[in-house]
């Protein structure tokens, strides 16, 4: 007891002394400031003439918080090293709080506190003083400025702002690994005492975790496993006055959850497995569902299936994302009659391993599935999966085509009925035998028709006409040399009056509907009655024709009377497909291209002299134009009335070249003015092409000459 006693006299004693030297501390730059300021005044020469101005003997003030006040307290005194103490000098307080929180003795400049002081509301307090002279009211002492500041007391506690708190980590993560931090603040004043120095300790949560008393950070301590535990509530308490007793204290609870890493390997529910499939069902068809268990969660628990060995190639697993179950199914048909039992092995396997735990095993699982399979009436099948088969073209009705053949693949081995199916069109082309299957044809086929006839043959067992399967059957009809051959289109062939013996004028060809395999080669030739007297030949490659002019005579016979010069005459002065030789005149082309509408009657003139400015004018006016049409109109009344026009009906051909061509005209209206000077001695050397143009155009004499 004595013991005890003498222990918490030496604690008291200690946090005593701490107290006040933290006090003399505090309060040791006022007495530096108080010892400077006597030093100056002492420093002062003394003058009878002049008065030495005096300065004030105090600077800054303490009052402590949170005292509950009966009466007023001391605070201080505010006194000039001139006041000799005879009620002369009047001291007066102005500034924060003067009056309601603070009062001064006027006499005596003493300080007190009437109200309780809040340091976290309000740290310090700034007011003036000045020293008069209570008789005349002249200051004494000019007006100063000091400061009360308000002393903390440990009156607040600690507060965590950021709470509720919750963090998540890993599973498994090591010793040391951070988790969250927590923070906690106290209002007291941090730079006095330790009021306001928190310390941090874990109530709750060990011994997994643990938490830095200074930082609030919190650590693992001790492995952590998820499927074991997936939360946990940890409780962190923060005490000021840096742990030691009488200080204030508060706690949060912090929520940390365990995330999941594939630290656990999938295992199959059964060893064992039995399912049953029959040989009936289509590949495709869901066998079974194996079902593996993994304690881990999301990601870490993804699994696939797979099947080992031969049985792989007849039966196949998925995996269901969603219920993680390996679905057995039909990868290739089975049959009863050929094995009638399967054992297969079937694997699991995480998709996401963690490299961190390879050393603690494969993480996979492996199990036996047993497949019986059931017996089922089954359809006929055929033995091919599709038959080509060959004909002539043109063979006679009830010619063979070819046979198809199915069998029963049961054990009943019952017999089987043979049909053609589809449109009727191929019905009255083909028959079938229902007993053997032997396919013929019921009228001849024309290849140039259809090459290729398309059918599908039924095969039903005769015992039960529900069980049934199909087959397509492809004929190709084989051509046979039945058509002659044909020119694809109307020959109409042009050559010049001038053209020199051999010059190609006409490339002919032909076609063949049949069909051949090495290409078709065709003979041409030119028909008996016009190989004697045509003036062609043709000379023939066996694939097309290339027609030669071979000319008998230079010249063909004029089909006038006249002399050419008289027709060359007419033909110049008429330039017109008029009325005939004897019609000299012609129509004014120009006029009909003119804007101006010529209504009046006029007789026709003579355009030998005006061709060149009238042809120009005809470039203003189109065919579609109103003024064209009018025009015309009255041009056949002029000449219905015209007493001067021939007796005979003469028709009038006019071209239109268009408007507007950079190129100009092609006609040879006016050509004896615009090609006068021109030459074409060039022609003659650009080869054999040019060589008629350069006959026309070259150099050559006069019709006098």
């Amino acid at each position: 007891m004595d013991e005890y006693r003498l222990k918490g006299s030496f604690s008291m004693n200690c946090h005593t002394s701490l107290c006040l030297v933290l006090t003399m501390v505090q309060l040791w730059p006022c007495f530096l400031s108080m010892q400077r300021h006597s030093v100056q005044n002492t420093d002062q020469p003394s003058s009878a003439a002049r008065r030495v101005k005096r300065g004030w003997v105090w600077n800054v003030f303490f009052v402590e918080e949170e005292m509950n006040l009966t009466e007023p307290v001391y605070v201080g005194q505010l006194k000039s090293d001139l006041d000799k103490e005879d009620s002369t000098f009047k001291y007066i307080l102005t500034g924060e709080g003067a009056g309601s929180i603070f009062t001064i003795n006027e006499t005596t400049g003493v300080l007190h506190v009437i109200q309780k002081l809040d340091r976290e509301k309000k740290a310090l307090y700034t007011l003036r003083a000045q020293a008069i002279n209570r008789n005349t009211q002249l200051p004494m002492e000019p007006e100063s400025e000091f400061v009360i500041k308000v002393k903390d007391v440990n009156d607040q506690k600690p507060q965590f702002l950021d709470g509720p708190y919750e963090a998540t980590v890993p599973e498994m993560s090591p010793e040391g690994t951070s988790v969250i931090q927590v923070t906690a603040t106290d209002g007291d004043d941090p730079y006095y005492g330790y009021n306001a120095r928190l310390l941090y300790s874990i109530i709750q949560g060990q011994p997994y975790f643990s938490v830095e008393p200074k930082t609030g950070v919190i650590r693992i301590s001790s492995e952590t496993d998820r499927e074991t535990q997936e939360k946990y509530f940890v409780i962190i308490q923060a005490k000021d006055m840096i742990g030691q007793m009488g200080g204030f204290s508060e706690t949060a609870t912090v929520t940390i959850n365990l995330s999941d890493i594939n630290d656990n390997a999938p295992k199959f529910q059964h060893t064992l497995y039995h399912m049953t499939v029959s040989e009936a069902a289509p590949v495709g068809t869901t066998i079974g569902k194996i079902m593996a268990d993994d304690s881990d969660i999301g990601e870490n628990a993804a699994m696939n299936y797979v099947i080992e060995g031969d049985a792989s190639y007849v039966f196949d697993i998925i995996t269901d994302n969603e219920t993680q179950e390996g679905v057995v199914i039909l990868k290739k048909k089975v049959d009863y009659e050929t094995k009638r039992k399967y054992s297969i092995k079937a694997k699991v396997i995480n998709r996401h391993i963690d490299e961190r735990f390879l050393n603690e095993g494969p993480f996979e699982d492996s199990t036996l599935v047993r497949i019986t399979v059931e017996d089922a009436d089954e359809p006929p099948v055929f033995t091919s999966q599709e038959y080509v088969m060959e004909i002539a073209e043109g063979s006679e009705s009830g010619s063979f085509v070819g046979a198809v053949n199915a069998s029963d693949p049961d054990n009943t081995n019952s017999p089987i009925r043979y049909a053609i199916v589809h449109g009727m069109s191929l019905k009255r082309l083909f028959s079938i035998n229902a007993q053997n299957g032997t396919i013929i044809i019921t009228k001849p086929l024309d290849r140039e028709i259809t090459a290729w006839h398309n059918i599908t043959v039924t095969a039903t067992e005769a015992r039960n006409p529900e069980q049934i399967s199909e087959a397509p059957v492809y004929i190709h009809v084989l051509d046979v040399n039945d058509h002659a051959p044909e020119f694809p289109e109307y020959y109409e062939t042009y050559v010049c009056e001038n053209a020199e013996p051999g010059q190609l004028i006409q490339t002919i060809s032909a076609v063949d509907k049949d069909d051949s395999v090495e290409g078709h080669h065709f003979y041409f030739s030119l028909q008996e009655e016009a190989t004697n007297n045509s003036g062609f030949s043709v000379r023939d490659n066996q694939v097309f024709v290339l027609a030669i002019l071979a000319l008998r005579q230079q010249r063909k016979k004029s089909l006038f009377s006249e002399k050419a010069e008289e027709f060359r005459e007419n033909i110049v002065r008429y330039d017109d497909e008029g009325g005939g030789e004897e019609d000299t005149e012609a129509f004014d082309i120009a006029a009909l291209r003119t804007r101006t509408v010529m209504r009046e009657h006029k007789p026709r003139r003579n355009i030998t002299t005006e061709i060149q400015s009238l042809y120009r004018q005809s470039l203003q006016v189109g065919p579609d134009s109103a003024v064209f049409r009018e025009f015309i109109s009255e041009k056949l009344k002029e000449a219905n009335a015209d007493p001067n026009a021939p007796p005979y009906d003469s028709l009038q051909t006019y071209a239109f070249e268009g408007t507007g061509s950079l190129a100009g005209s092609l006609s040879s209206l006016g050509s004896h003015v615009s090609d006068m000077g021109e030459s074409y001695d060039h022609l003659s050397e650009w080869g054999p092409r040019f060589k008629r143009l350069a006959k026309l155009y070259g150099p050559h004499k006069t019709a006098r000459d």
